[in-house]
């Protein structure tokens, strides 16, 4: 006989609750796994008046299942009979379950009644009671007319807003820690001949290389060297003093970020640079979309490795990677990237191929006792 879960208590009536999940992904989504889906992308669309990251329910649930690095559990606020909030906790296991990210996000219409802080305290709660010892939530910050000062990273690079969000983090212990810039390239009529001008730069200060691509599943041949620079991008990417763990990344890692991509329904493309003498692959970078091939393009990852700097390979995976994708998915009007405003050799890549800042980010921490 299947236990009925826990509910937990919150103000004006709200309830918190698990999400059960389908045993199995590929069994598909529930009616109540759809709703989840619904009330997340809501909250998305009205906190930061975008969809880049609306999902369906049948691209998000493969994403809610625990695997081997990351434990995942979600809950959800049930109000007036009515979902108003998707709640989750993902534990990183890189560092033994000490590193987790936490998500509260509400509709805007169960807001100022208590239950955004509540349902905090009982994430909180539970991540303690599960060893956790440090809190980390990412915020998109939008101005909302405060008449307070922005809020200064503490690495010298960027601010965000001391809007609503901001405001309700500092409140509940949480300090910021580092800010991201989202960025976006438009497709237009020069976008191509910027993007080979570049490539063709580039290429000249990188004849030790050559270009390889794929698109997932990662071939046979790449996938240990993929692996290393997986593994780097949580040691080498500037992150302030945020301090999440080292990420330890094997061919099965791989292939298992591999299939939860294909069953979200998403495609994925992988360029990387490759030291022709040694074989290694040196740099690379990654776009997605999800089933709408008419959609936005997600610019994931992008690393040089620190041996093989000074070559100009960061410009030269991203133009060889752009130029081709849009080759493959000529319908996607638009390219968005995150990236560390520390992270200034990125960024000046991405401001010379026509990226602009959209909003902006910002990546806050709490230490648990």
């Amino acid at each position: 006989m299947t236990a009925t879960p826990p509910v937990h208590a919150l103000p004006a009536g709200a309830t918190l609750r698990p999400l059960v999940l389908p045993e199995r992904a590929d069994a598909g989504p529930t009616p109540l796994i759809r709703e989840y889906a619904e009330v997340r992308n809501r909250s998305i669309l009205e906190s930061t008046g975008r969809d880049d990251d609306a999902l369906s329910a049948e691209s998000l649930l493969p994403m809610l299942y625990s695997t081997p690095d990351r434990t995942r559990r979600q809950w959800y606020v049930e109000q007036d009979g009515r979902i108003v909030g998707c709640c989750a906790l993902d534990i990183l296991q890189d560092d033994g379950g000490r590193t987790a990210f936490v998500i509260v996000a509400l509709l805007g219409d169960a807001q100022d009644e208590g239950i955004g802080r509540a349902a905090y305290d009982h994430l909180e709660s539970v991540a303690r009671d599960a060893g956790v010892r440090k809190l980390v939530h990412f915020a998109e910050h939008r101005d909302d007319g405060s008449d307070l000062d922005p809020i200064p990273s503490p690495t010298g690079f960027g601010s965000v807003p001391a809007d609503r969000a901001a405001r309700f983090l500092i409140r509940n212990g949480y300090t910021l820690e580092t800010v991201e810039r989202a960025s976006e390239l438009v497709w237009n009529d020069d976008t191509a001949a910027v993007l080979e001008s570049r490539r063709t730069d580039a290429a000249r200060h990188a004849s030790a290389y050559r270009i390889v691509q794929w698109m997932l599943p990662t071939p046979a041949e790449y996938v240990d060297g993929y692996a290393w620079m997986k593994s780097r991008m949580s040691t080498d990417v500037p992150e302030g003093d945020l301090g999440l763990p080292e990420e330890t990344w094997d061919a099965a890692r791989v292939a298992q970020q591999d299939e939860r991509t294909a069953a979200r329904g998403y495609h994925q493309f992988v360029t990387a640079a490759q030291h022709i003498e040694t074989g290694e692959l040196s740099a690379f970078n990654e776009l997605a979309i999800g089933p709408d091939a008419s959609g936005t393009t997600h610019q994931y990852d992008t690393l040089v490795l620190a041996g093989h700097r000074g070559h100009r390979l960061g410009m030269l995976v991203k133009t060889e990677g752009l130029l081709a994708w849009r080759e493959r998915y000529p319908n996607s009007p638009r390219v968005i990237a995150y990236n560390s405003e520390q992270n200034r050799p990125m960024l000046s890549i991405n401001e010379d191929l026509g990226f602009t800042a959209f909003t902006y980010e910002g990546a806050w921490k709490k230490e648990l006792s």
